[in-house]
């Protein structure tokens, strides 16, 4: 736990409370959430930090990095700031240089667990469910690092070591049941929570994108080539050749993203698309390659809501918006509407229940103000008088949630109050979209 609140970041929590002057318990929650991550969630030992996600004690790639993330608006000035941004990095690149396949880690070899799988496990590891945006969350982290600080000591052996695995794994997993050695199993459990098939999950074919066993909410997808987080590996691949280019002078590394890139998102544009009677052309959220989909959205991030938000498309894109229309109406099985609020929710959670995560997301790809205005009134009426996010909430009774300590909701709601004041990380995809809107 660190002690005391740094003059940065009290300076911008007094600036959105100023901003939401007539609406005072906005600002209050912006406080409570602002502060929650920092002052319970990180744990900074030299030159790296561990951050836990709240309620479970260890480090999720994932989450770590969208836990920080809205940090970098203070980093851009704050040393303290920027170097504890740096040391999430240098950590989650050490986490991927150990094991690429694993989702979640311990602060020390300590062997805890979630569960006793059959997968090859070690005492770093918390869990080993592979998804593609483990891996993504990281490199975004580091370039948004870099464009928002100009600094660029992340960008080490490890991280170069690391990447080059992360290309590997992506290449291996275009041929998943061919070349891929990684499989998962768990006893005792439900469904989502183990890949079918001996552990290597439902049969796929080539299509150019990469394989992911497991969603962002750690359950398993249905079939293995998950569109979204596909399209945030094209983003990130891009990403990964700025760096190699500018900083690292590496044309074969750059050379090698590009191309990577290049085939994932012929794959999207191929087999990811598919035409919906009422809303025409959208994005599949999952796919095999044999002409099945799933059309659906979880509130998880990556999910097709958030495809501008990871930088793959405008706001204002066509296939992007029917997509959007078809995800916040009752078409997709994972809307729910109710007396307080509505919203996606997700598999992982009961039915009727949203996600403030899926709220953030949306308030951020909103064109509309009207829109976004009303989801802040649903923010503030959906805390369970607690002034923090949780996981899921009832629609009709935000006194029933998951998760009360949830330090990734309680950013994601953070973000989305920067967003509005115009407050956004530099080199976002938010920061360069926000002038067209």
């Amino acid at each position: 736990m660190n002690e005391g609140i740094p003059e940065s970041m009290q300076s911008l929590i007094e600036k959105v409370k100023a901003h939401y002057q007539d609406n005072p318990k906005i600002g209050r929650m912006f406080e409570k959430a602002f502060k929650n991550t920092y002052e319970t969630t990180i744990r900074e030992d030299g030159d790296k930090t561990f951050v836990i996600t709240g309620d479970i004690p260890a480090m999720w790639l994932r989450d770590s990095a969208a836990q920080v993330r809205p940090y970098l608006v203070l980093a851009e000035k704050d040393l303290t700031f920027a170097r504890l941004v740096a040391g999430v990095v240098r950590q989650q690149f050490e986490f991927i240089k150990h094991d690429v396949y694993a989702n979640a880690f311990n602060q020390e070899p300590n062997g805890e667990r979630y569960h006793d799988d059959e997968t090859e496990m070690t005492d770093w590891m918390w869990e080993r469910k592979y998804e593609i945006d483990s891996l993504c969350y990281p490199i975004q982290l580091a370039y948004l690092y870099w464009k928002s600080t100009t600094k660029t000591d992340v960008f080490n052996d490890v991280f170069v070591e690391a990447v080059r695995k992360i290309i590997k794994t992506w290449k291996v997993e275009q041929h998943h049941e061919e070349q891929s050695a990684y499989y998962f199993k768990r006893d005792n459990c439900s469904a989502q929570d183990t890949l079918s098939h001996e552990g290597k999950g439902a049969s796929v074919q080539y299509t150019g994108m990469t394989w992911s066993g497991f969603r962002p909410s750690d359950d398993a997808c249905q079939y293995g080539y998950l569109i979204p987080s596909n399209m945030f590996a094209v983003v990130v691949l891009g990403y990964l050749a700025e760096i190699a280019e500018a900083v690292l002078s590496d044309s074969e590394l750059k050379e090698e993203a590009l191309n990577l890139a290049h085939e994932i998102d012929e794959g999207i544009k191929k087999f990811g698309v598919v035409h919906h009677p009422k809303h025409g052309v959208i994005y599949a959220y999952e796919t095999d390659g044999y002409g099945r989909h799933v059309l659906m959205d979880d509130a998880n991030v990556p999910s097709l809501l958030s495809i501008p938000y990871l930088g793959y498309t405008d706001i204002t894109d066509s296939i992007y918006q029917n997509t959007r229309r078809f995800l916040l109406s009752k078409d997709n099985p994972y809307y729910y509407e109710g007396t307080i609020a509505k919203g996606i929710g997700s598999p992982h959670t009961p039915s009727s229940y949203i996600w403030h995560i899926a709220l953030a997301i949306q308030g951020m790809t909103a064109i509309d103000e009207i829109e976004r205005e009303r989801l802040l009134e649903v923010f503030k009426e959906t805390d369970a008088g607690t002034e923090l996010m949780h996981e899921g909430f009832h629609v009709d009774n935000p006194s029933q949630f998951t998760r009360p300590w949830f330090s990734w909701a309680n950013m994601m709601f953070s973000e989305f109050l920067l967003m509005e004041m115009g407050v956004i990380v530099k080199d976002s995809p938010l920061a360069k979209q926000k002038g067209s809107m």
